[in-house]
């Protein structure tokens, strides 16, 4: 045969046969995390949020007030809403019920519709039917017309037809759903993650109320409600309670233009970050887009004009840029659009080109007022401006000494740094040692080929209380990053950083298992939130975790890393109760451990644990570390107290 009419081996066997066509919500169960981002803890709560934002969604058009979501003893979930109910008459298309339809067909929904929802959050996800077919069991109850309908689920299928169950005086639907344990890595809901996400949809939809209660029998049985009369401008004072403000009144924006409702709240406070949020339809961009871009336009550039003609910038012998206009700004930005457009990774980047004019004029027109109006508060907003150029133009010529190579030719990698031998950044991972006598047991007891070592001398700065100069020329962080490789900052954007040249894929903080301890770690932790978000975001930042106890009796030792542990081994080695020959040593000190322990306990890839970092919500991250490194005393106070439970505190 002609090998030109050869048929290829990789092509036998595969013809129309092996094209599998999915139906209904199979294809859900196939991929979830295709749909809801993962099968662990993200995707769990995601379930909650895609039923809520159906009865936000009547709330939006004007047909909801009250939203109810309970956590059930049994670890299910019921969300009861007062909007209109789901419709249930028949589908002329589907041949079935309305309410059916919703709950097994993918994008099915009046959201779709724009005569039934002009606007409508979770657009980019599928909606109720998506929790449907990742439950096990689903109940829908739907009050309407005086009636009261049912219908239940297993696995995403109705076990029969809707059926009118009694009658009632009220509207609204109520959804009631378990998690398929055989899909889910985990079936226990949060608490405090759904309280965020409700508190926050409370300060996006102001007037509506939405409680949040916890049946469960563990103690903790809560029962809150949310409720937000003045929207977004509350939302910024939350978020900015544990910082003092420049300004007595939140600034607030809301109008219409082009017939894109922005409704915008900002404030000024004494820190030096920047915290803008941003939503589309509830649904917080967390990569920002065309929102965000109309937002900062229209804010450099009234404010400069405000600056320019008032003279306040006649003595500043250097150029201001976009980033001081925006140093120790908290905003929140809500946008309802018709028809988002959504980009980028995790399809949480706008991309309509309308948006971004419609948030340019709301913010001109109505800040270039406010500034008119409050010439004192004006006049304090505008020299936060300077004094962030100042202190911008000063950070980058400490950052250019930081980042400058040796001049005799080296590495400029830091003295103290034990580097591993191998170049390969997926391979190589560094340890942030706590002190040089605990670095010097490290640096014994690693493994040079992929292991490095960096020992940092006492606690950090704080850089939550820092202007950004005093940051780079701190000599324990100038460490940090040119054993990284990174490089940080541009013309456009100071915090901007350069992962190319990352030398390390793992970067593990490792601190002593003591009061101390867990303060550098915060104040590490607090340094690459701040400035190196990035490393967290892409898995790059972890947590070693030493053991509490090393404990002995006779021949037999066991290495305990919490209490619980070193009890149950006391209670396995007593004899008859008594505790007589049992030997405990508390490790106090990473410097307390010979190189071999450190090594089998923490250093040791196939018996260690490593606790990864990750941002589940950047705005509670956020409000946590400035309540945490701030200066407010009352509320780091409270929150210690309420988490007392968690802490290891040495007497």
């Amino acid at each position: 045969m002609n090998k030109e009419n050869e048929i290829p081996e990789n092509t036998v066997g595969y013809s129309a046969e092996n094209i599998q066509v999915l139906e209904g919500l199979e294809a859900v169960r196939k991929r979830p995390a295709m749909y809801i981002g993962d099968i662990a803890q993200r995707g769990l709560h995601h379930l909650v949020y895609e039923v809520i934002d159906n009865s936000i969604d009547e709330a939006l058009a004007g047909h909801c007030k009250n939203i109810e979501t309970i956590i059930n003893e049994d670890g299910s979930i019921t969300v009861c809403d007062d909007g209109r109910g789901i419709p249930i008459d028949y589908h002329e298309k589907e041949k079935k019920s309305a309410l059916e339809v919703v709950m097994t067909v993918l994008h099915a929904g009046g959201k779709f519709n724009k005569e039934s929802y002009k606007v409508s959050g979770g657009l980019h996800g599928v909606g109720v039917s998506c929790v449907n077919a990742l439950s096990k069991y689903l109940k829908a109850e739907i009050h309407r017309d005086g009636k009261v309908y049912a219908q239940e689920y297993k696995y995403g299928k109705p076990l029969e037809d809707v059926k009118e169950v009694g009658v009632t005086d009220k509207t609204g639907s109520i959804i009631s759903f378990v998690p398929d344990d055989s899909i889910f890595t985990t079936l226990e809901y949060k608490f405090d993650i759904l309280a965020s996400r409700v508190r926050e949809l409370a300060y996006l939809n102001k007037g509506i109320h939405l409680r949040l209660i916890d049946k469960r029998t563990n103690g903790k049985s809560q029962n809150v409600e949310f409720f937000s009369e003045l929207g977004l401008k509350e939302y910024v004072e939350f978020l900015d309670a544990n910082r003092e403000k420049l300004i007595e009144e939140t600034i607030c924006i809301e109008n219409e233009n082009d017939e894109i409702p922005v409704e915008i709240a900002l404030q000024y406070n004494t820190s030096f970050n920047e915290n803008v949020y941003t939503y589309v339809n509830n649904i917080n961009t967390i990569e920002g887009g065309t929102h965000l871009q109309g937002f900062r336009r229209g804010l450099t550039r009234t404010l400069k004009r405000y600056a320019d003609e008032s003279g306040l910038l006649s003595k500043l012998k250097f150029d201001i840029n976009g980033d001081d206009f925006r140093e120790g700004l908290t905003a929140v930005l809500s946008v309802k659009v018709a028809e988002p457009q959504f980009e980028g990774q995790t399809k949480t980047k706008l991309g309509n080109y309308d948006v971004s004019l419609a948030v340019d004029k709301a913010v001109s027109a109505n800040l270039k007022n406010y500034l008119e109006e409050h010439p004192k508060d004006a006049k304090i907003i505008v020299q936060k401006v300077i004094l962030a150029a100042t202190a911008r133009h000063a950070a980058r010529k400490a950052r250019e000494l930081v980042q400058r190579k040796s001049v005799l030719g080296g590495s400029g990698l830091p003295g103290k740094l034990a580097d591993c031998s191998n170049r390969d950044p997926e391979k190589c991972e560094i340890f942030l040692v706590e002190g040089d006598s605990a670095g010097g047991t490290a640096k014994q007891g690693r493994d040079r080929q992929f292991q490095a070592i960096l020992p940092l001398r006492g606690k950090i700065l704080n850089v939550e209380k820092a202007m950004q100069h005093r940051i780079f020329e701190n000599e324990e962080i100038k460490n940090i990053f040119t054993a990284l490789g990174v490089t940080i900052g541009t013309e456009e954007d100071s915090k901007a950083v350069n992962l190319q040249k990352l030398r390390y894929h793992k970067i593990v903080i490792m601190c002593d298992a003591d009061v101390d301890g867990s303060h550098i770690v915060t104040l590490i932790m607090t340094f690459f939130f701040r400035y190196m978000k990035d490393l967290i975001d892409q898995g790059y930042l972890y947590i070693a975790t030493p053991p509490l106890y090393l404990i002995r009796k006779g021949k037999q030792s066991r290495y305990c890393w919490s209490e619980k542990e070193r009890e149950q081994f006391v209670k396995e080695v007593s004899e008859g109760g008594k505790e007589t020959g049992i030997h405990i040593q508390r490790y106090k000190g990473l410097g307390e451990m010979n190189s071999e322990q450190l090594w089998e306990t923490t250093l040791n890839p196939e018996k260690r644990t490593l606790r990864q970092v990750a941002i589940q919500n950047a705005i509670a991250a956020d409000r946590t570390f400035s309540m945490l490194m701030g200066d407010e005393v009352a509320p780091r106070r409270e929150f210690i107290e309420e988490n007392a439970t968690y802490a290891n505190i040495d007497v």
